[in-house]
């Protein structure tokens, strides 16, 4: 399966899929400008639905990213100041910032081992009396199981609030993400698996008091015009970004289809010579990054870099390393999410990837020194 060795892969081309739209985007950018309706209006509310309908929950609320929907969706739920919310340690670092912008304290908690998701065992382990909600993320494109989460909540009275950033229209046992725990934060960050042209982001929910308050806080704490009933925020989704949203829903399960083709290619060429991703039967997913674990993970990109391949590093140093919460994790040890920061590299992967392009970075993974078998049993 051997590509032609001077063709460079980039970690991700989103112009190839804007490239196709080009005509169905001028055509949702015209549509705005004659409405001119930039901020908020009929675009956003039609997103919302849509939107709402495709992740089989009732309510959609756009915002202006995906770490403010999670802060919007803590404030929203009634979490804040003298709040715990237990948050895996491995993940990106927006996880941690959304409950700590709304005035509660992360507490972190490791994950397992094969997949990088939330531990359930571990979860128990870090629950304290001022547990408010435990946040488990849907990191890689695969979905967490939030079921056992759930058991763990209801025993303890607590919330769930699914981070889905990286898991647009992935499933659990047939039911999307965004319809499992209370609520569910997406980002729309351009290079999300649904994203938009800049930064935004969306609270989905079955419930309407979270939507509602979230509705406020998102502009300005508005319940009606001039009526401020909340100390909101500026955080609201703008036209032209959900209109182009609405362009590109139509095709996300196309797009997750051709990752779950691309992952399936290079499971095949890679299996048995590199750590690969665990999955679990129950969650498809839907292959937002393609990561796998080597030992010396740094020389590895720098070897594939000279070869033209683009790669990226998702996440390191794990989030309770980072300096902002330094003092919160101080003498809290998570392995499984330590290994991963220290290990994980993530390949080339976009709906639009060629076979000849993952074959050509398959191959060039094999070819690194120490590939000759995997180092863990």
């Amino acid at each position: 399966m051997a590509a032609g060795l001077g063709q460079a892969v980039p970690f991700v081309d989103l112009g190839r899929g804007h490239g196709a739209l080009a005509e169905e985007l001028r055509s949702a950018f015209d549509r705005v400008l004659r409405a001119s309706a930039f901020v908020l209006g009929e675009e956003v509310e039609a997103f919302e639905e849509e939107f709402a309908r495709y992740c089989g929950a009732t309510h959609c609320v756009g915002v202006a990213s995906g770490t403010v929907a999670l802060e919007l969706a803590v404030r929203a739920m009634g979490i804040g100041p003298g709040d715990e919310v237990i948050v895996p340690a491995h993940t990106f670092i927006a996880s941690a910032l959304g409950p700590l912008h709304a005035g509660a304290t992360p507490v972190f908690c490791d994950v397992h081992a094969d997949t990088a998701l939330i531990d359930p065992d571990a979860v128990a382990a870090a629950i304290t009396s001022r547990t408010a909600a435990i946040l488990p993320v849907h990191l890689y494109g695969q979905v967490c199981d939030v079921p056992a989460v759930e058991v763990i909540a209801e025993r303890h009275g607590l919330t769930v609030l699914e981070d889905a950033a990286q898991a647009h229209g992935a499933t659990w046992q047939g039911r999307r993400a965004g319809s499992l725990g209370r609520a569910a934060a997406f980002s729309f960050y351009p290079s999300k698996n649904l994203g938009a042209l800049g930064d935004a982001g969306a609270v989905v929910t079955d419930d309407a008091a979270v939507a509602e308050a979230v509705r406020r806080l998102r502009n300005l704490g508005q319940r009606a015009k001039g009526e401020h009933v909340d100390a909101g925020y500026n955080e609201r989704l703008d036209g032209l970004q959900a209109a182009a949203l609405r362009t590109k829903l139509p095709y996300l399960d196309d797009w997750n289809a051709a990752r779950r083709r691309h992952a399936h290619r290079y499971r095949e060429a890679l299996e048995g010579s590199v750590e690969l991703l665990g999955e679990r039967p129950e969650s498809e997913s839907v292959h937002h990054l393609f990561p796998v674990r080597l030992e010396d993970r740094d020389d590895a990109a720098r070897r594939l870099a000279t070869q033209g391949i683009g790669t990226g590093v998702h996440y390191s140093p794990a989030v309770h390393r980072q300096p902002p919460f330094g003092a919160l994790a101080a003498g809290g040890t998570f392995p499984a999410a330590e290994a991963w920061a220290d290990e994980e590299l993530s390949l080339p992967m976009f709906p639009e990837m060629r076979d000849a392009e993952v074959d050509r970075v398959a191959e060039a993974v094999g070819a690194l020194p120490g590939m000759g078998g995997m180092r863990r049993g």
